[in-house]
């Protein structure tokens, strides 16, 4: 069953999901991002060349020749997630998108990231009752940030 973990109250939607890409790299622990939206793939993979202050977290494209080598991957569309490479685990997948994203069950855990505007949180509520309607584990962390 995938568990759904839903970290709620951030400032910063994009910026926080880099910072929990990070710690979990620093653990490390592989992921995929699921951005289908252009603008925000662009912003969240240069995020991911400053990520931490003092180097950068390697990262690219899911279909990109580099892809077999590298911990987190970004998949810009539904095909993309069907064809990772085999050295990459299906243990964590990151949305980054409004809906929910094609294939999450392939994933022991989904990742969702909510900012503090009214529109992405009624979004990820639309998701949460997607998940709950196909029998996930739904986790809350608030991450309220000051």
């Amino acid at each position: 069953m995938t568990r759904v973990f839903f970290y709620h109250n951030l400032r910063d939607r994009l910026g926080g999901a880099c910072a929990l890409i990070t710690r979990a790299w620093a653990e490390g622990k592989d992921f995929t991002l699921y951005i289908p939206d252009s603008e925000r793939a662009q912003f969240v993979d240069r995020l991911l060349w400053v990520q931490p202050a003092q180097g950068f977290l390697p990262h690219c494209r899911a279909d990109s020749p580099l892809a077999e080598e590298t911990p987190v991957l970004i998949a810009t569309d539904a095909a993309a997630l069907e064809h990772l490479p085999s050295t990459h685990s299906h243990e964590r997948l990151l949305n980054l998108d409004d809906v929910v994203p094609p294939g999450f069950g392939r994933y022991a855990n989904v990742i969702e990231v909510v900012g503090r505007e009214d529109s992405d949180r009624e979004a990820a509520r639309m998701r949460a009752r997607t998940y709950k309607a196909q029998g996930c584990d739904l986790q809350f962390i608030d991450r309220m940030e000051h």
